[in-house]
């Protein structure tokens, strides 16, 4: 307040200043009337401009000093503001800023040596922070109007010394047959690329494409021979898998201290090379008293061979300067009639109706941006596979498998439109792959 006292009497000094000069030119001798007035004139006119200037200069007072009284926190600040700013992470505060420096700017009529804002403010966000992604849905959906190309890469690697029964796949952790395995390496390498847009701001609509490549060594003794020597069977395959196409809408605004919740739908289809398709390892029959050869497929399936429909509900709860996500899924395959396997020498083996377990699925875990580019998340990945049936009985040996996996991902943002996006997943059960590493690359058009 003292710059305005200082204001108030620069102003009285001004004034008293002119009214002396203009008595004093009255009082001089020989001054002419007309002499007179236009001294007077010109002298009311400094005395306009003087006092625009100082009004000029009151108002930029006021301003700074709450600005002041803001940064001090003499002064209270606008709830929805600081709703608007929480749980966004570091770039918050970096617009929060800018908006106190928009919000204190001066009025145009200022001197040229007032202090002006320098540079643009960077936009405000319309959605939460994005964080590492670790699972097949996305933390946040794609803006109206924006298209997102992902090329990925995936590589799975399992071990297993336990006996199990295999013959064909259904499933990556669920095997059918009646040969006696001791050992299984199994390395899967898939290439996808994925497109998605945003048909409003709250649904996207995704599909996805990959090319899998897989190898498996398969250490086991002869079935039915009684000898205690085993031997090596490898075999590979690689072709197109299973295309799917998902949807995923958001139900509600959210904000600070609220979540957000996203339903999903994805549908999985049987284009990759069908399990029922591919030569099984039988001279004449893989079941019965008769059965000759290892059981074992002679080029591997790259799909499920089954139709599958997955509804999810995912959910983000940010909590600055982290943000708690996770979701829960039911995976259910439609069964198929008139199944038959194709042995050697073209012959169909009939297995009737087969129907794959339904599995249910819980995720959840945490990320945390490190900077403006940088972010890592930690979560958990945990799969309910039911028992398969076929013919309307459960298959014998067929068990609910588990498959549990912990996840670690690294996120940094390479430009504006493109980020690098790296998971590895560690198999907590048996049953689950023992290693996983995924590598993204997210480019938004």
């Amino acid at each position: 307040m003292r710059h305005l006292y200082l204001l108030r009497f620069g102003t009285a000094g001004v004034s008293a200043l002119l009214l002396c000069t203009a008595v004093q030119a009255q009082q001089a001798p020989g001054a002419g009337q007309d002499d007179l007035a236009a001294q007077l004139e010109s002298l009311k006119a400094q005395l306009a401009e003087q006092r625009h200037l100082l009004e000029a200069l009151r108002t930029s007072m006021h301003e700074q000093q709450r600005r002041i009284d803001v940064l001090q926190g003499s002064e209270p600040v606008d709830n929805s503001r600081l709703a608007r700013q929480r749980g966004t992470g570091l770039r918050a505060a970096y617009l929060s800023l800018a908006d106190l420096q928009d919000a204190g700017s001066a009025p145009e009529t200022l001197p040229p040596s007032t202090p002006q804002p320098v540079g643009q403010a960077p936009s405000r966000p319309i959605r939460p922070p994005e964080v590492a992604p670790l699972f097949e849905q996305p933390g946040v959906l794609t803006p109206k109007g924006t298209y997102v190309l992902e090329p990925s890469m995936q590589f799975g690697y399992s071990s297993s010394n336990r006996v199990a029964l295999v013959g064909y796949t259904i499933i990556p952790a669920l095997l059918i047959g009646l040969i006696d395995v001791r050992e299984v390496k199994r390395n899967t390498l898939t290439a996808a690329l994925a497109v998605r847009t945003g048909l409003t701001n709250r649904l996207e609509v995704e599909a996805r494409v990959p090319y899998v490549y897989r190898s498996d060594a398969t250490v086991s003794r002869e079935l039915f021979t009684g000898t205690a020597s085993e031997r090596v069977f490898d075999t590979s395959g690689r072709a197109l898998g299973d295309i799917e196409v998902a949807a995923r809408y958001q139900l509600n605004d959210g904000g600070a201290d609220k979540a957000y919740y996203v339903a999903g739908l994805r549908f999985k289809s049987r284009t990759g090379r069908d399990p029922f398709q591919v030569v099984t390892d039988c001279t004449q029959r893989c079941v019965g008293e008769n059965a000759t050869g290892t059981g074992l497929p002679l080029d591997l399936p790259t799909g499920s061979g089954f139709y599958s429909l997955q509804p999810s509900l995912t959910w983000l709860f940010p909590s600055d300067p982290a943000v708690l996500f996770g979701s829960i899924s039911y995976l259910h395959s439609f069964k198929r009639t008139d199944v038959s396997r194709l042995v050697l020498d073209g012959v169909r083996e009939p297995l009737g109706t087969i129907e794959p377990g339904k599995i249910f699925g819980v995720n959840f875990g945490i990320g945390l941006a490190l900077n403006e580019k940088a972010s890592l998340s930690l979560g958990y990945d945990h799969s309910s596979v039911g028992r398969t049936r076929q013919n309307g009985v459960t298959v014998p040996g067929s068990v609910r498998t588990q498959l549990g996996t912990l996840l670690m991902g690294f996120s940094y943002r390479l430009s504006k439109d493109r980020s690098l996006n790296v998971s590895v997943g560690a198999g907590l059960t048996r049953d689950t792959p023992d290693v996983s590493i995924s590598v993204r690359l997210p480019m938004t058009f």
